[in-house]
């Protein structure tokens, strides 16, 4: 083991996280039974404090990160967290405590000190919290569906995989390449006095590189940053078949459920390679046929922040901002968020996402809603403390805190763009445009405070004129606001096409949290764009 280094690091800091042997990812922690026994324990003594609503979450949290720079393996870390958050309602008003002692007296004494606290804040609070019903669930449990726990696979294995990508890459032309393995198990034991012990074993990883080719005779340089997409799966991910592979235009392999990393970074020295030489693009309007591992961020963004609740309310406001769909705009029934073809849903129980789980940290079930159905928003992301507000009476399972020393509170779930109804492919979808641009992966990106007003680089673009792509561009940057892109939105390609884009560190909360979530869509088309060359000094 080595000190965590840059890759290492974007891995979330847990509290009282600790160094471990490789050998101890993969052995069991406490059996069930034993953490029924303690969590009984604190909500015993919360409830025998005063408390009206106690939950306890018990947490063992491992994580592995390996990060190689062309021919060198930089860091391997191997990280463990175990602890226990305990949240009480007391007089109306929530408290909460955390330890890394995870002993019955210690519970016990941390359940107290939550007590205290919500007796304490209750000074202060105005109104009380009213917290939506939820029966007991009595005990359940849920895993994330894995095929080969990542944690299995010998560190050597990992090791020459990443040797590998950095050299083929550097066969194709890379100048430098860094690499990176991520992978996340998370076990989580939930108890309230609803009645419910849930417990879940989460698994996620993320391979992930990024690609520099330098041009000997100006010193320029270009890059290419993978196009995986972080997944809830296990290492079967990183062994792909021919089957699971997407073709696209211009002989582009695309990725589903599964990944070649190899493959993509041999593309990807190639692509940047083709940047030195590619055009510059002409500001002006055009129509975007957007890939899935680039438009999920755009949905992230652009959809997923702005209908979450608590910035509606302007509750979440400095990590940020707030959001343009307030309330009034909901209350009409007629905001018109999007065109007719334009239906989001928010969910947590989509096969191989990252926020794909069994219950939420309140204990609520995984489920599916609409946000913006037929172009209208309909529905906003809640809590079971926040729902009330809607005139709703059920969570819709959003509660979530990245470790067992942080409070939970309300995350985004997995925000996605539903599949076009008619058979289209990615290149029917461009036979149809006859001035555009075709953009993949994730580049930078502003929007401002209330999540309107937007700006999205990418990783890869191509022209489009009359129906064909005729060579690569560069340069390209697109502005719109929420409500003009998502109306220009006028094809969708159907199901076949149905890809992810997510994120590991989604941050939000002060103090910050950071939450892994997915975004599903289908490579997707918009009209009449405005899109800006990034580099002025650059002549078209």
């Amino acid at each position: 083991m080595t000190a965590m280094g840059v890759g290492a690091l974007a891995i979330p800091d847990y509290l009282f996280s600790r160094p471990v042997d490789a050998s101890q990812l993969l052995t069991n922690g406490m059996d069930t039974g034993a953490k029924k026994a303690l969590a009984d324990a604190a909500l015993n003594e919360a409830k025998r404090s005063g408390a009206t609503y106690a939950d306890v979450r018990i947490g063992r949290y491992l994580t592995q990160a390996l990060a190689a720079r062309e021919a060198r393996i930089q860091n391997i870390s191997n990280n463990e967290s175990y602890g226990v958050g305990i949240r009480v309602i007391v007089n109306g008003t929530w408290g909460f405590a955390a330890t890394n002692e995870v002993t019955k007296e210690a519970i016990v004494k941390c359940a107290g000190r939550a007590v205290a606290l919500a007796k304490a804040n209750s000074k202060l609070q105005k109104e009380p919290v009213k917290l939506a019903p939820q029966k007991g669930l009595g005990e359940r449990s849920w895993k994330t569906p894995i095929k080969v726990n990542a944690f299995s696979i010998p560190v050597k294995e990992k090791v020459d995989l990443l040797l590998k990508v950095n050299s083929e890459a550097m066969k194709a032309g890379a100048t430098f390449i860094t690499s990176n393995l991520f992978f996340v198990n998370e076990q989580k034991y939930f108890a309230s006095t609803d009645g419910s012990y849930i417990d879940q074993d989460i698994h996620r990883l993320w391979p992930n590189f990024s690609v520099t080719v330098v041009d000997k005779k100006t010193g320029k340089f270009k890059t290419r940053d993978a196009l995986s997409a972080p997944m809830g799966m296990g290492y079967e991910y990183l062994t792909p078949k021919a089957s699971e592979k997407v073709p696209g235009p211009l002989g582009l392999i695309l990725y589903r459920y599964a990944y070649d990393m190899v493959e993509d970074a041999v593309q990807a020295a190639k692509q940047a390679t083709e940047k030195h030489t590619a055009k510059s693009v002409l500001s002006g309007e055009y129509d975007l046929v957007l890939d899935p591992n680039h438009l999920g961020l755009t949905i992230h963004e652009s959809v997923g922040h702005p209908l979450e609740l608590d910035r509606v309310l302007g509750y979440e406001a400095n990590y940020a901002g707030t959001s343009f769909a307030t309330l009034d705009k909901w209350k009409t029934g007629k905001f018109n968020f999007g065109s007719k073809i334009v239906n989001i849903v928010a969910d947590r129980k989509q096969p191989y996402f990252l926020n794909t789980v069994g219950y939420d940290d309140e204990g609520v079930p995984a489920k599916e809603w609409d946000l913006v159905k037929n172009g209208i928003l309909v529905n906003y992301q809640a809590t079971r403390d926040q729902v009330h507000m809607l005139g709703q009476k059920e969570s819709h399972g959003c509660s979530h805190a990245d470790n067992w020393g942080n409070v939970q509170f309300q995350r985004m779930p997995n925000v996605s763009l539903r599949p076009g109804t008619q058979k289209l492919s990615v290149d029917d979808m461009i036979k149809g445009v006859e001035k555009g641009i075709y953009i993949l992966g994730r580049g930078s990106y502003s929007i401002d405070q209330q999540r309107y007003n937007f700006q999205f680089g990418g990783q890869v673009f191509y022209e489009i004129q009359n129906g064909k792509i005729t060579g690569m561009l560069d340069d390209v940057a697109y502005q719109s606001n929420t409500q003009h892109f998502w109306n220009s939105c006028v094809q969708i390609c159907d199901e076949s096409d149905y890809r992810s884009f997510g994120t590991f560190f989604d941050g939000k909360g002060q103090p910050g949290q950071v939450s892994a979530v997915s975004h599903g869509c289908c490579t997707s088309k918009f009209t009449k764009i405005n899109v800006l060359n990034t580099n002025s000094a650059k002549p078209a």
